[in-house]
């Protein structure tokens, strides 16, 4: 087999800056977020989104809570320039929320930018160039001052047309695009010219944003290129330090994290990630991984499906079902012991008076993303007794006893090591109905009456309880008239003396399911033999002592078919 030759490449290099604080400190607040589906999402796309699904992509964005949203380059095409008018024209844009629009630092493209902000109320003008030491030697073959003036040239006249319109409501951002692959002290460099040329100050921040194009190192080293830059700038107070991280190495939203640790205020991203290459910084997940720290982000992701829909629909692109928060596996257990603990953890969290969420393997409620707690568990051949209760109690009210779980989980287990696929809770239930409920062979209850003759309620072993029962065993047909402390123990008599199968009701369980006038009962059973064969049984029926004998007869009966496998 063929090595890969690693010598091909270098390492990243590393900064100086050994009396580092970010490590220390913590994610207490939400940063500025600033949506790109529309700009940097969208040319990722094979397709494209038309207009009109970027006007419902706009509307999702603002939905969410997105206070400054990329909506294009509209000097780039006719598309791009049409969807920033209709946002004007048609008074799309709420008067909270900033639209952005990106233009390189070239003259034709930034008056055009800014024809197509004619009427706009705020808007940012993100003006960038290629600062990184490859585009400079390969691409433009420029040395660094040309590139500087480059900068230089651009925001000035961005801020002499802006004067011309009259609108202060203009913003300004500019990106030394390729930052990661730019030498530290020159993306400093440039950035102080452009904020001295714009004339930049506490009252008129410039937006200095610090992308990583392509993400080329790991997160730490991010993290230190940003506490450098934001303790190097001459007037930090005049600049709102933005970061912009791709997912070249996986990376993007931890880079994000320390990057906020490190001094960024502000955050570009896109829903899902998208975006070229690997894909951008995923804000659904930074910003939730804040909200599950008690952070609140100041985005509303509480409806993930419906989100998940319009996002699929306008993009055309999938989510992977193991995407963090939004996969619809993400919140699914089908190994045996993820799915006991988590059915124990939510019993213990409704027992509990503790308001903080803490249960096993779920970091965050399904509930608060739009999610049901319907698809925590599911039935598959890693699952066990645990994940099948919970699925029992959660969808259909049967809260399986203890000594009975066991039992039940072999009998799913065989199913699906057969069949090899996942079961549904429907087919669950009707597993454990077949099982354990609707069993009327060889013995068929047919009529039983239950009379009492209480002397002393307050004596529990009194025997005051009469059945009266009629059975059918293939032709034969056959009853009894027995006496006993209450309906169960009468019955469990009277069918011993007849029948001659002798055994003991070793433990009962009852409760209600449903509710209001369709409230039944079910009873689960298990009797043991003298030579300590077991059989479990399950009975459900309107009135409890019924659904008792029911299940005698269902474990009875159960001896049968266990024989027969």
């Amino acid at each position: 087999m063929a090595m890969m030759q690693s010598s091909k490449y270098a390492a990243y290099p590393v900064v100086d800056i050994s009396d580092r604080t970010w490590p220390d400190k913590r994610i207490t607040r939400a940063p500025v977020w600033c949506s790109i589906d529309l700009r940097d999402g969208n040319q990722a796309l094979p397709v494209p989104m038309s207009v009109q699904e970027k006007i419902e992509m706009f509307k999702l964005l603002i939905g969410i809570g997105f206070k400054e949203i990329e909506v294009g380059f509209p000097s780039a095409s006719a598309v791009e320039f049409q969807f920033v008018r209709t946002l004007i024209e048609e008074n799309l844009i709420p008067d909270d929320v900033t639209i952005q629009v990106l233009t390189q630092a070239r003259e034709h493209l930034i008056r055009r930018t800014f024809e197509s902000l004619e009427g706009a109320n705020r808007a940012i003008v993100h003006l960038y160039n290629s600062t990184s030491t490859v585009q400079r030697d390969v691409v433009f073959r420029k040395n660094r001052q040309e590139i500087k003036e480059i900068a230089i040239r651009g925001t000035a006249l961005v801020r002499e047309l802006r004067e011309a319109f009259g609108n202060k409501g203009i913003r300004f951002q500019y990106s030394p695009e390729s930052f990661t692959g730019t030498e530290l002290e020159y993306a400093l460099e440039v950035c102080q010219a452009v904020m001295e040329t714009w004339g930049a100050s506490a009252d008129e921040k410039v937006i200095v944003n610090l992308p990583s194009t392509v993400e080329m190192s790991t997160p730490n080293i991010f993290a230190d290129r940003i506490e450098w830059f934001c303790r190097n700038l001459s007037d930090r107070d005049a600049a709102i330090i933005s970061v912009h991280t791709h997912n070249d190495r996986g990376t993007a939203v931890a880079s994000a994290e320390l990057a906020m640790m490190a001094g960024a205020d502000r955050v570009e991203g896109a829903l899902f990630g998208n975006g070229e290459r690997c894909g951008n910084l995923d804000i659904i997940t930074m910003a939730l991984n804040m909200y599950t720290q008690g952070v609140d982000s100041r985005l509303d992701f509480s409806n993930l499906t419906h989100l998940t829909e319009v996002y699929r629909e306008c993009t055309r692109m999938p989510v992977h079902p193991r995407h963090p928060y939004a996969g619809e596996l993400v919140h699914t257990a089908f190994s045996g012991s993820h799915q006991d603990a988590i059915n124990k953890g939510m019993k213990a969290r409704t027992e509990s008076e503790n308001e903080v969420w803490c249960v096993p393997y779920l970091p965050i409620d399904p509930k608060d993303v739009g999610f049901s707690y319907k698809a925590i568990v599911r039935i598959n051949s890693q699952s066990g007794k645990g994940g099948v209760a919970y699925v029992m109690e959660k969808e259909f009210g049967y809260s399986l006893p203890k000594w009975l779980q066991p039992d039940f989980g072999l009998v799913v287990q065989a199913i699906v090591d057969r069949e090899g696929r996942e079961l549904s809770p429907e087919e669950i239930r009707d597993l454990f109905s077949r099982e354990y409920v609707r069993l009327e062979r060889p013995y068929l209850l047919k009529k039983c009456h239950i009379s009492w003759e209480d002397e002393d309620p307050d004596r529990n072993d009194e025997v005051a309880t009469t059945i009266t029962s009629a059975l059918q065993e293939g032709e034969r047909e056959f009853g009894f008239t027995a006496r006993g402390n209450g309906p169960v123990d009468a019955f469990v008599t009277g069918f011993i003396h007849d029948s001659g199968i002798d055994f003991i009701v070793s433990e009962y369980s009852e409760h209600a399911i449903g509710h209001g006038a369709d409230t039944q009962a079910i009873a689960y059973v298990k009797i043991t033999l003298p030579d300590g064969t077991v059989s479990y049984g399950a009975g459900i029926d309107s009135n409890i002592s019924l659904a008792s004998i029911k299940a005698v007869m269902s474990a009875v009966n159960r001896l049968d078919t266990q024989a027969k496998k």
